[in-house]
């Protein structure tokens, strides 16, 4: 669902909540079993007011469980959350009326337009009439739809149609907005368009938890990211620092296939790991400041192996997802040892 009109709120505006150190959600312990299915076993998760923390977890590792408890539409069986300074479980009321929500299929009717779905959703927050039709002007205007506004959702693109099930959202301007999988299925521009207004709703303020499926979502928009696994989440940080934990890699390209065996040996040497090969490409792990690649390439041309390019690079967020939830790698290099014959792809 996009809003919470499914709760009805008590107030058209909540009140401020006290500023303090405290942050925007805080869950400890969350556990939640459906059926035989432990959802969630244990998850703790801290995200600072102001900030954009991405959820990031395989199908089933319980990333959309938690987001429901958060917003009130599931309880925990165990453990306990606060959202935007009170407890889920014992004010939900207060939480609902400080959130927004969009879910993983826009929830817009598509028998009316942008601007009466807006309206609509304004009235089903106790909204007066005037308040629903400037609100729902407001945020056309911001977001880019006025020249939409007056069609039918029936006749709006999917990238559309999230845009305007994300606006939906922002109805009471939520101190927490949840975003479960905002972009899924939505071409590159549409993607591009939620990204920016989730940017320009972080520089508001607006604290905003974003579950994804697309890693390089993540990295873009996220201060923080948080991996799940298993129902618990594994680890945390800023993405740069969940890449620098698993180290950069160097990377050498041979200008002679055949001379992969010796190059291999030699960096297993420099660098005490062994180098994957992928055609005329060797790869390997390196942890921070272990060689130069002055020092490779020197030893290198002292083996007799010209290589046409040598390079650092740094570990994508794709890596450090799969490396952390041990998923086996969708590639097909072949594991280098030492000088064993290469050629033909064997080891």
């Amino acid at each position: 669902m996009s809003t919470l009109a499914a709760h009805p709120l008590r107030t058209p505006y909540p009140e401020e909540v006290p500023v303090t150190d405290e942050p925007a959600v805080v869950a400890e312990a969350l556990r939640k079993r459906h059926g035989d299915v432990q959802a969630l076993d244990g998850l703790d998760l801290t995200v600072p007011a102001g900030t954009v923390c991405g959820v990031l977890g395989p199908n089933g590792a319980g990333k959309t469980t938690a987001v429901r408890i958060l917003a009130t539409l599931a309880d925990a069986d165990s453990g306990r959350a606060r959202v935007a300074g009170y407890d889920v479980a014992r004010h939900p009321d207060q939480v609902r009326a400080r959130i927004g929500l969009a879910g993983q299929r826009a929830a817009v009717d598509e028998k009316l337009t942008g601007r009466g779905n807006l309206r609509m959703f304004g009235r089903l927050h106790h909204l007066s009439r005037p308040a629903a039709r400037r609100r729902a002007d407001e945020l056309l205007e911001r977001f880019g739809l006025t020249a939409a506004a007056d069609r039918r959702v029936a006749g709006y693109s999917g990238g559309m149609r999230r845009r305007l099930d994300l606006i939906a959202s922002l109805i009471l301007r939520p101190q927490v907005l949840f975003l479960d999988e905002p972009t899924t299925g939505l071409d590159p521009r549409s993607r591009g368009d939620i990204w920016d207004n989730v940017r320009e709703l972080a520089a508001d303020g607006t604290t905003v938890v974003l579950t994804t499926q697309y890693l390089d979502e993540a990295d873009r928009l996220a201060d923080d990211i948080a991996v799940v696994d298993h129902g618990r989440v594994i680890a945390t940080g800023p993405p740069d620092r969940l890449k620098a934990s698993i180290g950069d890699r160097l990377d050498v390209v041979l200008d002679d296939p055949a001379t992969a065996g010796t190059a291999a040996a030699l960096l297993h040497t420099l660098t005490g790991n062994h180098p994957a090969l992928d055609g005329d490409r060797l790869t390997v792990p390196l942890a921070p400041g272990t060689v130069r690649l002055a020092d490779v390439v020197r030893e290198l041309d002292g083996a007799g192996v010209t290589a046409a390019d040598v390079a650092l690079r740094r570990p994508t967020l794709d890596e450090v997802f799969l490396r952390l939830t041990d998923t086996p790698r969708p590639d097909t290099d072949t594991a280098v040892t030492g000088p064993a014959p290469v050629n033909g792809g064997t080891r």
